[in-house]
């Protein structure tokens, strides 16, 4: 048992299982001598929600998330080399990928019995984000060992809490301040527009999405309307057939009757013409 086992198994735990796996393990470690193990397992902290979602997406989804951090990796060439189309393009991509990469983990979080709010969606796509704009951050995303949810502001992480002790420090600022450069000015406000274009056109796809849910509640509705009336029509004209079917052996059952009143009055008229014929002769 090492340390990388150990914190490679608690991230991958729900977080409720945590602290009970974690304390089990140090008291593992210190039963074998190996206190400085044991130390390293006790400082390990226990995932928030948001993280823990990001974690099981890496783990449960490995080959989506990979394909992200690729994307990010194509991002920061873009930006390097200051390509407007690729950059554009990468960056609608980007937004859309993480949106549904977000949902996706809403859904894990929900098939592993934790509810998953709007707020948490949306930090755990800041903590994509995050992992697409800084190599370290993607470092840890892949691993599956977020500890916090984490940002970027495009100065180096923010608020960026993990495992393993290797998330770059931010540099600091240097004493004289660079003059913009006009060229990554255009490049940062087409990345804007460009962002911008995305959220015009996912408002307008999210208004035509409602639309077609409130048409579609009016049809259910209206075929609920129609099952009712046909349902009602059909008792109805069950009790007609009742009623029909009544008549029908009332009317079966006097024909059978004026069938045996016949045959008794022929047998009583042949009778008398016989006795008459006797009488006669």
């Amino acid at each position: 048992m090492d340390i990388n086992e150990v914190t490679d198994e608690l991230y991958g735990l729900d977080p409720g299982d945590f602290v009970q796996v974690r304390d089990a393990h140090v008291k593992e470690a210190r039963a074998q001598g190996d206190r400085a193990l044991a130390k390293e397992i006790s400082q390990l902290r226990r995932p928030t929600l948001v993280a823990w979602m990001v974690n099981v997406l890496a783990r449960e989804h490995s080959d989506d998330v990979e394909k992200l951090l690729q994307l990010g990796e194509a991002l920061r060439d873009a930006q390097r080399h200051l390509a407007g189309d690729d950059l554009r393009s990468l960056t609608t991509q980007r937004q859309k990928v993480v949106r549904a990469m977000a949902r996706q983990a809403g859904e894990l979080a929900v098939d592993h019995g934790h509810s998953a709010s709007e707020n948490a969606l949306r930090e755990v796509g800041q903590s994509l984000h995050a992992a697409l704009a800084d190599p370290d951050i993607a470092e840890q995303v892949r691993a599956g060992r977020l500890v916090t949810a984490v940002s970027y502001s495009g100065m180096g992480p923010a608020g960026m809490a993990v495992v393993g002790g290797r998330a770059r420090k931010p540099k600091a600022a240097p004493a004289e301040k660079k003059k913009p450069d006009p060229e990554e000015i255009t490049a940062a406000k087409e990345q804007v527009a460009a962002a911008e274009k995305s959220e015009r056109e996912a408002d307008a796809a999210l208004e035509t999405a409602q639309a077609d849910a409130e048409h579609a509640a009016d049809s259910v509705a209206a075929v609920d309307k129609r099952v009712d009336e046909l349902r009602e029509q059909l008792a109805q004209a069950e009790q007609e057939s009742q009623f029909a079917n009544r008549a029908h052996k009332a009317a079966t059952d006097q024909v059978e009757a004026a069938q045996r009143d016949l045959t008794s009055a022929r047998e009583e008229s042949e009778n008398a013409r016989r006795d008459l014929e006797a009488l006669e002769h």
